[in-house]
């Protein structure tokens, strides 16, 4: 058994848990987030929507199966921290290509382990999402850590997609054969999950910058938009709520996912409220109005659409709603070829049920290009 340091975690309301340090020795800040999925930890730590969080998984064991370069979701580790019960040194794929602890250490992130994280996410969910600090540092006081936190931004307000978002363009081709249709998606810190299942329905996908003018995009002649999940708040990102009101305005399809989705909703008037302590994980139950079917889905958002606001605007019918508390799961625009959901379609990892959102896309391209 590998020997550890020592290594504390300290909520900004001072309520500290002692264990031991994986990773890189060091210190680290950032939003507590708890992530209920039993597999599936690589693809959670290189979501780019985890940036600036501290990543609870509440699987008691994690780190056993390693790690690969395929299970990426982008090209590192993009969480703030880790914080797990139970980690294994010991990789037992045989396609493994690194432990988790050396993927940690190749990143420079830090963890913690060894802590009760029961009692951690009970606490959460009792008094809501909240910014906490590891460190593994012997020389950090307590005291010092809980003033360190203090300068700590809040999730609410916090722009973090412009951090996470391709700097250049670049081109996701299709993995059929076939390119039947040009997608321009737009790069809020998008999961290569999403590419990815448009390249397997004959899609050619051009990754664009947030930043990217309208012109810009339509230059590619896209057969459709895809707005892709992200960081932070998206009430702050007033230039992405107007170009993407002048992307629904050319009438060209447009699919929404996670951050996507908020961003047309707001593209359209309506408000966005920061959750108490969050959706992530690969167990959430959802129900489709239009089928009147349930779907387990994979979530990853501490902000959603108001219901209030969705249901004042003619214009806008709820599509799906979460069936553990009833927030907004979905949305379409009755007069257009638009829809988006909360949650993740291409669900890596995570069930399968939602993919079918993606056909639905392509019939709408299908649909556009017809008319």
């Amino acid at each position: 058994m590998i020997e550890r340091a020592n290594a504390v975690l300290v909520l900004e309301d001072g309520t500290t848990f002692h264990g031991k340090a994986i990773g890189k020795i060091g210190k680290t800040a950032g939003e507590l987030a708890f992530n209920t999925g039993m597999t599936g930890y690589q693809e959670v730590f290189t979501d780019p929507s985890y940036l600036g969080q501290l990543v609870i998984m509440t699987s008691p064991h994690i780190g056993n199966y390693g790690t690969t370069s395929a299970e990426s979701e982008s090209d590192k580790i993009q969480c703030a921290g880790i914080i797990v019960k139970k980690f294994s040194d010991v990789a037992s794929r045989d396609i493994s290509d690194l432990s988790l602890q050396d993927f940690l250490i190749k990143d420079n992130k830090v963890g913690i382990s060894d802590i009760d994280t029961r009692a951690l996410v009970r606490y959460i969910r009792s008094k809501g999402a909240m910014n906490a600090i590891i460190s593994s540092n012997e020389d950090d006081s307590i005291e010092d850590l809980v003033e360190e936190l203090k300068n700590v931004p809040s999730m609410e307000g916090l722009e973090l997609a412009s951090k996470v978002s391709t700097k250049e363009a670049y081109i996701s081709s299709s993995s059929t054969g076939k390119s039947h249709y040009k997608v321009a998606l737009l790069d809020f810190g998008s999961k290569k999950s999403i590419a990815t299942c448009l390249n397997d329905r004959d899609c050619e996908v051009k990754i664009f910058p947030m930043n990217s003018s309208l012109d810009e995009l339509l230059a590619y002649e896209p057969d459709g938009f895809m707005l892709s999940n992200g960081p932070g708040d998206p009430a702050v990102m007033t230039s992405s709520h107007q170009l993407v009101k002048e992307i629904i305005d050319t009438d060209i399809p447009v699919f929404g996912i996670c951050m996507g989705h908020q961003i047309i909703a707001a593209s359209q008037g309506l408000e966005t409220e920061k959750m108490h302590q969050g959706h992530r994980g690969l167990n959430h139950p959802v129900l489709n109005h239009k089928t009147g079917k349930g779907e387990i889905t994979s979530q990853n958002h501490g902000f959603v659409v108001s219901r209030v606001s969705a249901e004042d605007n003619e214009n806008i019918e709820i599509t799906h709603s979460h069936l553990n508390d009833n927030t907004v799961a979905g949305i379409a625009l009755k007069n257009k070829l638009v829809f988006s959901v909360q949650y993740h379609p291409e669900s890596s990892a995570g069930p399968h049920d939602s993919r079918y959102l993606f056909d639905d896309f392509v019939t709408n391209m299908d649909t556009f290009k017809q008319s």
